[in-house]
């Protein structure tokens, strides 16, 4: 008795799911899906050779002139040691050096942007080659208590899984008399300012942003759905006020575009 082979057969592998942002994922709150922190880094890692060049072009230059008044709002530097999370590809970090900090530690969650922030620190002059870039998780900070004196988030805060936990590792590893700085976009009060940037962060720059990064992440989608549904400037007050800061204050900047929050650890 013969028995006839089956004839071979290939087996193509399903190729695996999309982690980037497209209108699918980006329908309800981004905020809100399990797999957020997985899509940022993947977000990040697509976007890191240009998100120096997109972040002078469509901020038309403010984004710098923001940082130092960030740094200017963490008070006396000297012999301050400053945590700088979700420091990307490193600007924040540098102007707390440029600033007088006497020890700045960068530390973020993508290894693509602290390969850009150790290039650009490699090519600064004097103390900027001292900076030191760690990977890590703003959840679980990898520091002793009481280890810093700044703690600083540049728009960052609205990218981590849980702002409030992280929030609480900010205060956690912040000395008695410390103070947290956290950078974030808002959405501005005023209904016509409103308008004209909602036409612009909605409309034309995630056309032009994704040209300029060639990126297929879905970065520049994300963004402005990002800041539409993150905490408005009073939660994020409140939050870091039930984290454990007191005598928060907030500075708006460019018509509100844009809002400094500023918390301190009891002395």
């Amino acid at each position: 008795m013969t028995s006839e082979r089956e004839p071979n057969r290939t087996i193509t592998p399903a190729p695996p799911p999309s982690t980037g942002w497209d209108s699918k994922t980006l329908t309800g709150n981004p905020h809100e899906r399990t797999d957020k922190a997985s899509r940022v880094r993947e977000m990040f890692t697509s976007i890191a050779h240009s998100y120096d060049l997109n972040n002078r072009v469509h901020s038309l230059g403010l984004d710098q002139h923001w940082r130092r008044v960030a740094v200017q709002l963490a008070g006396p530097l000297a012999q301050a040691t400053v945590l700088d999370v979700a420091c990307g590809t490193g600007d924040l970090t540098m102007a707390f050096v440029r600033g007088g900090a006497t020890t700045v530690i960068g530390l973020d969650y993508t290894p693509a942007m602290l390969d850009h922030a150790r290039v650009k620190a490699a090519r600064g002059r004097g103390r900027l080659a001292e900076i030191q870039y760690v990977q890590g998780d703003a959840h679980e900070l990898p520091y002793a208590d009481h280890s810093f004196d700044v703690v600083s988030i540049a728009f960052g805060i609205r990218n981590v899984a849980d702002p409030l936990r992280a929030m609480r590792e900010f205060r956690r590893v912040l000395a008695p008399g410390g103070r947290v700085i956290v950078l974030e976009f808002a959405e501005p009060p005023s209904a016509i300012v409103r308008f004209f940037h909602g036409l612009y962060t909605n409309h034309i720059m995630p056309f032009t942003a994704t040209l300029l990064a060639r990126d297929r992440s879905g970065a520049y989608r994300y963004l402005p759905r990002s800041v539409e549904t993150f905490l408005g400037p009073a939660q994020l007050s409140e939050q870091l006020i039930s984290a454990g800061f007191s005598k928060v204050t907030q500075h708006p900047l460019t018509m509100g575009t844009c809002v400094i929050s500023v918390g301190f650890v009891a002395g």
